[in-house]
């Protein structure tokens, strides 16, 4: 096995949530404007959650929040 490398490892993680964040962020746009079109929302703020699952290691993390439309 080799040695842990830190700085390898906090690069890779920052490039995986920076690719979570992009395809998160253009799918709820777009989710939200099909909403809007179609006269399914009936509010703001939006509830949501976030779930990171990492199965390997027995990770499950949810983030709640709000997302506001006004």
């Amino acid at each position: 096995m080799s040695a842990f490398d830190e700085e390898k490892f906090n690069m890779e993680v920052r490039k995986f949530l920076k690719k979570v964040g992009v395809t998160s962020q253009r799918e709820i746009e777009q989710a939200i404007r099909e909403a809007l079109q179609a006269g399914k929302l009936k509010g703001t703020p939006i509830k949501t959650k976030m779930t990171l699952e990492i199965a390997e290691l027995g990770l499950s993390f949810a983030i709640d929040g709000e997302i506001a439309l006004r």
